[in-house]
């Protein structure tokens, strides 16, 4: 406790409640639902074949797929209806390329953004030092940005195909025994998608974040203070030259006889500290 209580006193939490390091703890939180949601998925489908034969049929047939949707592994036994003959149908297709591509940019958004935050807190200074922190930031919130937009986008289309694929009125047409008439195929269920379509708007959620957070740490770096030092230098440069100095009301004179402090000066030849002339001198 001791420790936590002295982490806590040489951090600066209130770096979160700006919009750099606000931003960034979302990062964190979204990328984990990201690869979780995707990650984390498996499913099921049913189908059913009865045969003419109705020893040979089998009426619920279950056919198991999970993360990373290599569906050409995925085998379930199908009976032939020929008698007691089975056979092993596999289905149709490989997306583990763009499942596997979503889920390491998640996992790697959300461990940069963990350290991220904890350098945001805990070495705020050597952050800002020589300016190589913010730029470094910068560069890689460009790159995630651009990332999460590519995984996405391919982890969308990818996921069309593995709903096709996975398609039970699809998968009938891979059984053999489907394929004649006198047998009859149907779809009991097909699997459920919610999770996986969560993963997608995850993706794109994550690349608005990532997207929007590239104007907050580019004002972090030297070259946005530059930008601004150069257009706020002509500015400054004009207040400077209509720069004046204060009026001093008591100091103005224009014949040092006159002076805003209350002292009327006159010539010489008359002055009030012998007091006036008597009349009777002058006569």
């Amino acid at each position: 406790m001791e420790t936590a209580d002295q982490l806590a006193s040489v951090g600066t939490f209130q770096v979160l409640k700006l919009p750099l390091g606000f931003i960034r703890v979302l990062e964190w939180l979204f990328a984990i639902f990201a690869f979780a949601t995707c990650g984390g998925y498996s499913g099921q489908l049913r189908v059913s074949v009865d045969c003419m034969e109705k020893a040979s049929s089998n009426l619920s047939i279950g056919i198991d797929f999970a993360y990373p949707f290599r569906l050409y592994q995925v085998s379930f036994e199908a009976p032939v209806c020929e008698g007691i003959r089975r056979e092993r149908v596999f289905l149709i297709g490989d997306y583990s390329s763009s499942a596997e591509f979503f889920v390491t940019i998640a996992v790697f958004a959300f461990l940069y953004s963990l350290v991220a935050t904890i350098v945001y807190i805990f070495f705020q200074n050597k952050y800002r030092e020589n300016n190589r922190g913010p730029l470094i930031d910068f560069i890689v919130t460009v790159v995630f940005s651009f990332m999460w937009l590519v995984s996405s986008s391919a982890w969308a289309k990818a996921l069309s195909d593995v709903k096709l694929a996975t398609d039970p009125d699809e998968v009938q047409l891979l059984i053999s025994a489907c394929k004649t008439q006198t047998n009859k195929c149907g779809s009991l269920h097909g699997a459920r998608w919610s999770g996986l379509n969560t993963s997608v708007a995850f993706g794109f959620l994550n690349f608005v974040l990532w997207a929007g957070n590239i104007w907050f740490v580019f004002k972090e770096t030297g070259w946005h203070k530059g930008a601004a030092r150069l257009a706020g230098g002509p500015s400054e440069k004009q207040a400077g030259t209509f720069t004046q100095e204060p009026y001093n009301q008591g100091s103005f004179d224009q014949t040092g006889s006159y002076n805003t402090q209350g002292n009327l000066g006159q010539p010489s030849e008359y002055s009030q500290v012998g007091g006036p002339t008597s009349y009777s001198n002058q006569m």
